[in-house]
């Protein structure tokens, strides 16, 4: 597809033999069926990959299938921090983009709403954001947080509530509170109890999952 960068990566590395036990099926089937497409996380200019790789352990903990990294201020990424944190990328669709037009064009295509982390005036409690819906997350670097630019993009802001000195969390902790309240509210809404996927896209990840059998 035109908008994705040269840098997006698929599972075709992770495809498993046929030795695949019942059991193996029967889990990687589960896993698949509760995958939600309707959210996603974005990563703008995160440095550090064990950042960005303990950011894909929590998606795919709460069934996040598709990533997004923007790295237009930093070189794109070619691994992903330690291994036993790396692992996650295997199990997921991870979209990088050096232009940031590019990206939001493809974010606009798949997601209703898009919010950013930033403390600003009329940001949203992320209790009080409503995630049952189609929404990307976006995620800023660690020093600077979510650029003007793209917050200028986005629909609008959200904050993780505190009330302590420093004011700030650790970037895979903030996605880890975020997407965990995704899932709470995904979950008491009954999406984790139906497929939400489209069929030819639960078709294609079979088929890179090795259990297309």
């Amino acid at each position: 597809m035109a908008a994705y960068s040269p840098f997006t990566t698929h599972n075709s590395s992770f495809i498993l033999n046929n030795s695949m036990t019942p059991e193996r099926y029967q889990r990687l089937t589960s896993v698949l069926n509760k995958r939600q497409p309707d959210l996603t996380v974005v990563l703008e200019n995160v440095f550090d990959p064990h950042n960005v790789s303990a950011v894909m352990r929590t998606c795919d903990a709460v069934g996040v299938q598709d990533v997004f990294i923007l790295n237009n201020r930093i070189p794109p990424h070619k691994k992903w921090g330690y291994r036993s944190s790396s692992t996650a990328a295997e199990w997921l669709t991870i979209h990088q983009f050096t232009d940031v037009n590019e990206c939001f064009d493809e974010l606009r295509k798949r997601y209703k709403k898009i919010y950013a982390t930033h403390l600003s005036e009329d940001a949203k409690d992320v209790y009080n954001l409503d995630m049952t819906g189609s929404i990307a997350l976006i995620f800023g670097n660690e020093t600077f947080g979510v650029s003007d630019e793209i917050r200028n993009l986005a629909d609008g802001d959200f904050i993780i509530p505190q009330v302590g000195i420093i004011k700030s969390l650790n970037i895979s902790v903030a996605v880890a509170i975020t997407l965990y309240e995704a899932y709470r509210q995904k979950k008491l809404t009954g999406h984790y109890d139906e497929v939400q996927m489209a069929d030819e896209e639960i078709v294609r990840l079979k088929k890179e999952w090795g259990i297309d059998l």
